[in-house]
């Protein structure tokens, strides 16, 4: 009996059309440059790395006009620059993520590709109760299946614990850069002054909200007891039209402050429903916040 192929994490098909974005942030970091850039020159300080196809308002010149004789195909020359801005895709792998991990994989996945193409160092960096063990990639595409395959040997479970977890991202990782954190954000605790915390200390996060659609808006009638999946507290409620519609209210403003959490500091947020395609996700609500260009 032959093992049943796990199927990728993304397909084909969508990596190609991601392959003309690009991971966007807002800050300056002094002496630090991102890998966006193709460079049309070889020399001291830039070391070729990949080809990535060439898309319409491309520089001409920097085409590998050889690959094009022999293949007929168009591609650019991508060199990479030192320093670069570092990348860090925190993920949340709680037991809250239930219904949303798999989203929230896939999505880390479609940005780390992104950034690959483009020549910038990401790092990805699970997290619960503390940090777990993280993943770092560089240099191009054909770098990004052990990535995916990192991302989809991820596991869910336990709870989370956002100032433990944010004290420790300070601390191992001193050099500022673009932080996309992907989490539903739930936790006993506060999870705004953690956040704060993080781009206090001079990282530029980018917030990813997620939820399944029964997060913001119950669809249950009656007396419930709710178990909290992390802690396994047990709530009783009685839900009616009105208490539905006051929690969607309440969630709705949580969101809210997460957003204020992120503009203030000049960074960015999104909130996204797993009923809306990943590819959805990439052209349509983080393109219009300009999380990717």
């Amino acid at each position: 009996m032959t093992q049943q192929q796990q199927a990728p994490l993304l397909d084909q098909d969508f990596l190609h059309r991601l392959e003309r974005l690009t991971l966007h942030w807002q800050k300056s970091f002094p002496g630090l440059v991102g890998g966006r850039i193709p460079s049309r020159f070889s020399g001291l300080g830039q070391e070729f790395l990949d080809h990535r196809h060439f898309h319409q308002g491309d520089d001409l010149r920097a085409v590998n006009w050889r690959a094009y004789m022999r293949l007929e195909k168009m591609f650019l020359k991508m060199f990479q620059v030192e320093p670069r801005i570092p990348v860090r895709l925190l993920i949340d792998c709680s037991a809250s993520m239930e219904g949303k991990f798999e989203y929230a994989c896939r999505l880390a996945g479609a940005l780390c590709y992104v950034g690959l193409v483009r020549l910038d160092t990401i790092c990805i960096q699970p997290f619960r109760e503390k940090l777990d063990e993280s993943f770092l990639c560089s240099g191009g595409r054909h770098r990004f299946l052990p990535a995916a395959n990192f991302l989809s040997g991820l596991k869910h479970g336990g709870r989370t614990d956002y100032m433990a977890v944010s004290r420790a991202f300070a601390a191992n990782y001193p050099q500022r850069g673009l932080t996309v954190v992907l989490s539903d954000f739930l936790d006993e605790g506060d999870v705004e002054r953690p956040l704060q915390f993080l781009a206090d200390y001079g990282h530029e996060i980018s917030l990813i909200q997620l939820w399944n659609p029964e997060d913001r808006e119950p669809p249950w009638d009656g007396e419930l007891d709710l178990i909290d999946s992390e802690t396994g507290a047990h709530v009783e409620l009685a839900v009616d039209n009105d208490s539905r519609r006051r929690y969607t209210e309440a969630f709705d403003e949580y969101a809210k402050r997460l957003q204020n959490v992120a503009n203030r500091s000049g960074g960015r947020y999104v909130g996204l429903s797993t009923n809306t395609s990943i590819q959805e996700a990439i052209f349509d609500s983080l393109m219009r916040i300009g999380g990717v260009q």
